[in-house]
Formats: structure tokens, sequence, C-alpha cells
């Protein structure tokens, strides 16, 4: 949870306790990732996947990643991301792309107004095409 934006962090704390209190337990499987470590997973997602176009359906770089930057946390197990789909955007935690029902984002406007529309994958997030 080290390097966290701080509002992320404290949403995705709020949301776990809330969660617990259903008997739903939240794990962070990857917060804020090293630049480095983002390159290796990209790389490995290419070794998987055959392609660069193939893996970036999955895996952003290290200048696009929101892990890098601190603003991104993947959620497990499957009930954990399951009711943040639910009530996520009581707490302004939106899943940002289809194919990742674990990665969550904050989106303080979701609180009032839900999360915004989901892109299909990374390749139709704008922020990845830089």
């Amino acid at each position: 949870m080290v390097n966290l934006d701080p509002a992320l962090l404290g949403a995705v704390r709020q949301a776990a306790t809330d969660a617990a209190g259903g008997g739903v337990e939240f794990y962070v499987n990857s917060g804020w990732r090293s630049p480095a470590y983002q390159e290796q997973l990209l790389r490995e997602a290419v070794s998987k996947y055959g392609s660069e176009e193939e893996a970036s359906r999955w895996v952003a770089t290290p200048e696009t990643s929101e892990h890098v930057s601190g603003d991104a946390v993947d959620i497990g197990h499957h009930d954990a991301a399951a009711w943040l789909s639910e009530h996520g955007a009581e707490y302004g935690l939106c899943q940002i792309y289809r194919n990742e029902p674990w990665h969550y984002e904050l989106r303080p406007e979701a609180i009032d107004h839900g999360c915004p529309a989901m892109y299909a994958d990374p390749t139709h997030d704008p922020r990845m095409q830089q």
C-alpha cells in the first residue's frame, strides 16, 4: 500500500472496512508499482500474448500505468471485486476496464454521479495513447 495516492488509499480502506462488516475480505493484489516492475510485467505479457499489441490489452507501459503513478489498485478475491463492483461508486472507486474486474481507480465524482462508462480494455483508454 506504499506510494498510493492518499485519497485512493483512504477510499480503499473505508470500502474494505464496510465490506468486512458483511463478511467480505479485501486483498490488494497490486497497488503501486515501480517503473522497472511495470516494464517486467509488460515484457511477460508480450511473451504470454505473443505481441505488444495484444499485451497492451492487459498491461500498460511504465509511462502510462496508473499503478506506477500510485493511482490504481487491483482487488482480489472474486467476492471482494464483486462487492466493489456493486458498491464502489459510494466510495469513488470505479472499475475502469471491462476486461479487468479487479482494477479500480479513484473517481471522486462517482460518489454523486456514479462511475463513468468502462473502457473495453486499456487500448480504448485515451490515457494509454501517450
